[in-house]
């Protein structure tokens, strides 16, 4: 497997390594090349590029130190591929090739009982593509590169039938091939082994797909956003067999590592990011972000963001809330309208209702928070965040601060208006305000003062 160079993304980060659907597209190809029952997986790329570090766990790697081209590339795995048997050569900016694709490759190899394999299509635009050239009797001759037309004779031009770029060898032959690939324009190409291979006797084979996404070779950021296209059609399609519902699901984008359990219900311009599981029976959306977060079943999440944190069966949140890193929501707990809840924890059957700031703070159960609540975690001195605790039962009246460290009791409550910077014991009443003072005739006095 080649990991492909590409400078056109315009970007830091090997082009391999960008993202499709949370996934790497190298990681894409490895994982259909596991599924398709590859017994070992090897990635050629070049010293220092960044590739090898991020390849998954048993995936080996070999290094491109020398040469220019395809043919060079899987010669630098020759240590691996001598005695392996079959070989299959995939590209790693082809993200969308499928194992069953894979696996009909294999099967028709094996069934020709040929020394080489490619995989083809007519149902592409053949510009740029290598056409394939077939023998009288039908068998593959050889590819005929197109990327400058004018030298191409047109009865060749004007072939349907391309190359996609993957493989299946017999290790063997392929090894022997390739020693005898000539540079051409300082490069060797792997195509070049085909009509060395029938030169020497040997048989060549095709296999026909009308799978056009196999083709998708990601060069630019627009191939990415086509790459991703289908990706995002792919994993929604699976799930929606595996029992879940989408509402406008090209609106909807999840990540290819997403777990969603059955009757569970995802709404428009939702986004489903990283490592996130969510239960069966649940309510998602419409436009809600969930990034590397646990939801139980029957939880609702309405128009909110949602990142590193969990959430217990039945609780239902937003909408507009915003529930940050360390947070952990229990059962039944309610999470209101333009709420902040911070790496916190929220009891069973809690409720924070609406235009509160929960941050570093354990709420009891069944605790309800009045309107506007607020922690105030940070000292501002020491530069150091501190804990508020909130009783089991506990009530805060509308507009309360409470000033870390601080704990306000079992079945305690506060004043409305009231902030609170002393612990308030268990069934007591803390109010931390002025006393009202009224002014009479000060509506009068200030008519005075406006003439």
């Amino acid at each position: 497997m080649a990991a492909g160079r590409g400078t056109r993304m315009r970007s830091v980060l090997p082009k391999v390594l960008h993202p499709v659907c949370g996934r790497p597209m190298l990681h894409w190809v490895i994982a259909a090349a596991r599924e398709a029952g590859a017994g070992r997986v090897v990635c050629v790329s070049r010293p220092g590029d960044g590739v090898a570090e991020a390849l998954p766990a048993g995936v080996e790697a070999a290094e491109q130190r020398q040469g220019e081209g395809t043919a060079a590339a899987v010669l630098a795995a020759r240590e691996q591929i001598d005695g392996a048997g079959t070989v299959i050569t995939l590209s790693g900016d082809h993200p969308m090739l499928s194992a069953e694709l894979i696996t009909g490759l294999v099967a028709a190899h094996r069934e020709a009982g040929a020394a080489a394999t490619l995989l083809t299509t007519e149902d592409l635009d053949p510009a740029g593509y290598g056409r394939v050239v077939r023998a009288a009797d039908g068998a593959v001759e050889r590819i005929v590169e197109t990327k400058s037309p004018e030298t191409v004779p047109p009865d060749e031009l004007a072939i349907r039938e391309v190359n996609l770029g993957t493989y299946v060898f017999e290790a063997g032959a392929l090894l022997e091939a390739l020693d005898a690939v000539p540079e051409e324009r300082a490069e060797r190409y792997l195509t070049a082994v085909f009509p060395i291979l029938r030169e020497r006797g040997h048989s060549l084979a095709a296999h026909t797909t009308r799978d056009a996404a196999a083709a998708i070779g990601v060069n630019t950021r627009v191939g990415l956003m086509d790459a991703e296209e289908v990706a995002r059609r792919r994993i929604a399609e699976r799930h929606a067999l595996a029992g879940v519902t989408l509402h406008a699901p090209e609106t909807i984008a999840i990540d290819a590592g997403v777990e969603i359990g059955a009757d569970t219900e995802v709404g428009p311009g939702t986004v489903l990011r990283g490592d996130t599981r969510i239960g069966s029976g649940c309510t998602i959306g419409p436009h809600t972000t969930i990034v590397d977060s646990r939801l139980g079943d029957e939880v609702t999440v309405l128009r909110s963001h949602l990142a590193e944190c969990r959430v217990a069966r039945g609780a239902t949140i937003g909408p507009f809330s915003y529930v940050r890193p360390g947070t952990e929501i229990g059962e039944e707990a309610k999470v209101g309208a333009f709420v902040e809840v911070k790496n916190s924890r929220v009891g069973e059957g809690a409720k924070v209702p609406h235009l509160s700031y929960v941050g570093d703070a354990d709420v009891g159960a069944r605790a309800n928070l009045g309107a506007s609540t607020i922690t105030a975690n940070y000292d501002g001195r020491r530069e150091r965040k501190h804990r508020t605790v909130i009783g089991a039962g506990a009530h805060t009246g509308v507009h309360t601060s409470l000033v870390a460290p601080v704990r306000v009791g079992d079945d305690a409550y506060t004043g409305a208006g009231s902030v609170v910077t002393q612990d308030v014991p268990d069934g007591a009443l803390g109010v931390a305000r002025p006393r009202q003072k009224n002014v009479e005739g000060y509506a009068k006095r200030s008519e005075g003062l406006e003439r």
